[in-house]
């Protein structure tokens, strides 16, 4: 069953995290246990309270959907052990209809692989060097269906020498005068009889009856008795021999799990092998490659919550199938091969459109999920006051709080408290909501941080605008904008550096300073980008 993902944004908040839980939540508690919720970045510590406060667990970080080996409906066929016989590898490919088959050790780790070439090549060797070493008389047994004659007697374990098939001619006496070899015949006694004499490796009877006191002159040569006849059992031999002898085991190509379709193309461009075997994260055999199976990939599925813009999404998007978009942002850049059902509202924070869902299915959220939840709601809105904030997000996160057995105004405290500890580096700070936009030509990056206590924050400009400066170079941005937003103050300091002139503009700030004190200016979604897109557009 294939893992659907529910993601924010990069550098989650609150809001992003938990609407991806809530969402994944939602949806399996309707019965579809594909869906799982995750996270493209490092919690903040705010949504870590949260998290921690009503007994939740981070969801899954992934880095990106691009397609993997791991996606496609590769070919898993047997995986034989290299001790195996040709035969059986051979049975193998022909029940199958499979043109090549892993080979593995004892501990399923790749040995090798076995094509039909590789079968054919060593069967034309065989004819022209009828010869055979350390075959296991076990193997023999298995190929040829047959029985020792003389178990108990000193008979070797393994069987060597050169396979000779001893028929009447009327030259037998040229036949074989090697005792290192191996005799086919039939119900020839007195050919069985010489070849004991020169006390050979093995001696194979097709079909026939070995008289008693034949065997009892055997001393250490295998009687070995088979019900096929001579013909088949002189090629059967030579398919008796360990996989491993024949197998291709050196200079292979090979793929794991986890290797993205990309780069797998290009590798196999570079080479000429049928099927390549597909390896797991212990290096053991799970599957075959062919080139057929990259012409059509299965995508990863996503849900998109939080968000709707590219830059903002999650890597190798371009690569994915979107089923869903759930958010209260502006439309973006986002595009899909097919229709998708997207809900897009103007209200405060994603979790009030997600608890709406839970209201529309019948289904009310557990009490730790909705002050969870609540949490989110009275996150994103600052505790209400944020001009997106609508009576929905108010009424919804009243409601969600009844069934917590919580207190908003308790929340509000927890999350704002958490924004801007002494001991957070500026580069954390600003990188804890941090949101790149691309406007008509124009690069942008937006961080926001939301406290009660801002002057701390002010006292530490002089870093904050380093980490800026950086930032614009090493992104290649043109503007590069942090807002400092106090829930008690209702106001934003902005701070601001690059396109300066476009920022004095946009807020009417006057005077050279690259910082001013914005009153009701709590949004960045609803004040900050949309003056900012007027005047670039």
């Amino acid at each position: 069953m294939d893992t659907i993902y529910i993601t924010g944004h990069r550098n989650p908040d609150t809001d992003s995290i938990v609407s991806a839980m809530a969402y994944a939540a939602l949806r399996n508690a309707l019965g579809d246990r594909r869906y799982q919720a995750a996270r493209l970045g490092q919690v903040s510590d705010e949504t870590q309270i949260v998290l921690d406060r009503f007994g939740f667990q981070p969801p899954k970080l992934i880095h990106n959907v691009r397609t993997q080996v791991r996606d496609l409906d590769y070919d898993t066929p047997p995986t034989l052990s290299a001790a195996a016989t040709v035969s059986r590898g051979w049975q193998t490919m022909q029940n199958g209809k499979i043109s090549v088959l892993p080979v593995a050790n004892e501990d399923g780790t790749l040995f090798g692989t076995l094509s039909a070439g590789d079968v054919a090549n060593y069967d034309i060797t065989s004819v022209r060097n009828p010869c055979v070493e350390d075959i296991p008389v076990y193997n023999l047994l298995s190929v040829l269906e047959g029985k020792i004659l003389n178990e108990g007697s000193n008979v070797q374990e393994v069987i060597s020498g050169e396979v000779t098939i001893a028929l009447p001619t009327g030259r037998e006496n040229l036949l074989f005068s090697n005792k290192n070899s191996i005799v086919v015949c039939g119900d020839q006694p007195d050919m069985i009889r010489r070849a004991l004499d020169l006390q050979v490796n093995c001696v194979i009877v097709c079909q026939a009856e070995v008289s008693p006191e034949l065997l009892e002159t055997a001393g250490e040569t295998c009687i070995v008795s088979t019900p096929i006849d001579a013909y088949q059992a002189l090629r059967l031999i030579f398919h008796a021999v360990p996989i491993s002898r024949v197998c291709k085991s050196g200079d292979l190509v090979c793929f794991h799990l986890d290797d993205y379709i990309d780069d797998v193309q290009n590798t196999v461009l570079e080479s000429r092998f049928r099927a390549y075997p597909i390896l797991d994260e212990n290096e053991q055999v799970v599957g075959m490659l062919s080139r057929f199976h990259l012409l059509r990939p299965r995508r990863k599925r996503v849900v998109l919550v939080d968000h709707n813009e590219k830059s903002q999404s999650v890597i190798g998007l371009d690569q994915a199938e979107i089923l869903e978009i759930i958010d209260h942002h502006r439309l973006a850049d986002i595009e899909t091969k097919n229709p998708i059902h997207v809900r897009n509202e103007a209200v405060g924070s994603t979790n009030t459109i997600i608890a709406e869902m839970y209201q529309e299915k019948g289904l009310m959220p557990t009490a730790n999920m909705a002050g969870l939840m609540a949490a989110a709601i009275v996150s994103d809105t600052v505790m209400f006051k944020s001009p997106t904030c609508t009576q929905r997000d108010i009424d919804m996160a009243g409601r969600l709080s009844r069934i917590a057995s919580v207190k908003l105004e308790d929340l509000g405290q927890a999350i704002f408290s958490a924004s801007c500890g002494d001991d957070k580096t500026a580069e954390v700070i600003l990188g804890t909501d941090y949101k790149e936009f691309h406007i008509a030509g124009h690069n942008l990056a937006v961080s926001q941080v939301t406290t009660m206590d801002s002057e701390r924050l002010l006292n530490r400009q002089k870093e904050f605008f380093e980490v800026m400066d950086r930032l614009l170079k090493k992104q290649g941005l043109n503007t590069v904008v942090f807002m400092i937003t106090d829930v008690l103050l209702e106001g934003t300091h902005l701070l601001f550096t690059g396109d300066e002139d476009t920022i004095r503009q946009a807020f009417s700030i006057k005077g050279e300073e690259n910082s001013a004190f914005l009153p009701k200016i709590m949004s960045r979604k609803k004040q900050v980008i949309p003056m900012l897109s007027a005047l670039w557009g």
